[in-house]
């Protein structure tokens, strides 16, 4: 009698037991499970946590995971696909056909089905070039998802600068970007002029053209998001096709660092066409860092240039273009973007004239 009441107490002491050593491993794996504590184990036990990768790196600044984002209000998922495929596909020159970068055919091209196009529009974006492989990369790698996912119809142009010219002329590379562009495919509507080094953070952000000029650098990292002064129009502008024509392009006399896009702005000022920009927290880029090269040469004549910037306006632009000491050396069809390499010969000193004469000379 006594030995079949202790046979449950037994049964129930090992129940209770096997109990207790099941919680406390439940509540040994729920503490690994929790995001805070997997996320110190994999940075413990990491074998690369404490390497610290630099701007040379072919992978650039990857964080865990594989992922990069210029910052943390850009969309995540853009750029990152890259980083899994073979150097080879990494390579924009040599892109095969089943990359990240989706269907983008030879040049740089890209256009959607009709059944997902929110545009109409054709549209050139224009990037002046020298020196900035590394920014280069960066750029396609992101702007090519960025612009699929936009449904635009367009087309990425590279001008680069080489030649006896050391300073780099950004403005005389848009009009000789323009120009050929027109000749690839004279049904473009839009052009978007856009630095190298400026990463858009957010979709919103639409690269296309409004009825007046459209300034979309809006607000940049660099300048804690804010716009430094309402006249700006340089970093990313979209004008449509007629208006540069009616500006005449940008000056093609600036060369070195400043205000050739202050010089837009006045052309624009002139022929009473105002600048529309879209909301700050939608219009955010991320500056890529410049910590690895020598600080800009300013222009020397960029004050006696905007002085004279109206005077000048009819005259020195894409109308005198096919005088200026440049050559277009190469156009190539490359996988991610149409290259157009652009020599310019040393330029002439700026001569100051008053701009009395200026006018004079102009109305002769």
């Amino acid at each position: 009698m006594r030995e079949s009441r202790l046979c449950p107490l037994i049964v129930l002491q090992v129940v209770g037991t096997l109990g207790l050593l099941t919680y406390l491993h439940l509540v040994k794996t729920s503490r690994e499970r929790n995001p805070e504590t997997l996320q110190k184990t994999l940075r413990d036990n990491n074998p690369y946590a404490n390497v610290e990768f630099s701007a040379n790196d072919s992978y650039g600044d990857v964080g865990l995971g594989g992922k990069w984002k210029p910052t943390d209000k850009v969309v995540v998922g853009v750029t990152n696909l890259h980083l899994v495929t073979t150097p080879r596909e990494r390579d924009p020159d040599t892109l095969r056909a089943d990359s990240p970068y989706g269907s983008v055919r030879l040049g740089g091209k890209w256009s959607p089905s009709r059944n997902r196009s929110s545009s109409s529009e054709k549209v050139a974006i224009l990037v002046t070039y020298r020196d900035r492989e590394e920014h280069l990369k960066i750029f396609l790698r992101h702007m090519h998802p960025f612009l699929q996912r936009q449904g635009l119809d367009y087309t990425i142009y590279v001008i680069e600068q080489h030649g006896e010219e050391q300073s780099f002329c950004q403005g005389f590379l848009y009009n000789v970007g323009f120009t050929e562009a027109l000749k690839d495919d004279p049904s473009y509507d839009c052009f978007i002029f856009h630095d190298v080094d400026l990463i858009p953070e957010d979709d919103r952000n639409l690269y296309t053209c409004a009825r007046s000029p459209y300034h979309l650098s809006v607000a940049i990292d660099k300048f804690d998001y804010k716009l430094p002064y309402v006249a700006l129009f340089g970093g990313v502008s979209a004008l449509n096709t007629s208006h540069y024509r009616l500006l005449n392009g940008y000056s093609n006399l600036y060369c070195g660092w400043g205000a050739e896009d202050d010089d837009m702005a006045r052309r624009l000022y002139k022929h009473v066409l105002a600048i529309s920009r879209p909301e700050p927290d939608i219009a955010r880029y991320k500056m890529l860092s410049h910590k690895s090269r020598e600080p800009r040469e300013a222009n020397p004549d960029r004050h006696y240039l905007l002085h004279t910037a109206l005077h000048r306006a009819k005259t020195d632009g894409l109308a005198d273009l096919q005088t200026a000491n440049y050559s277009v050396t190469s156009v190539t069809h490359k996988a991610l973007y149409t290259h157009i390499l652009v020599n310019i010969t040393k330029r002439k000193p700026i001569k100051h004239v008053h701009p009395r004469k200026i006018g004079k000379r102009n109305t002769n």
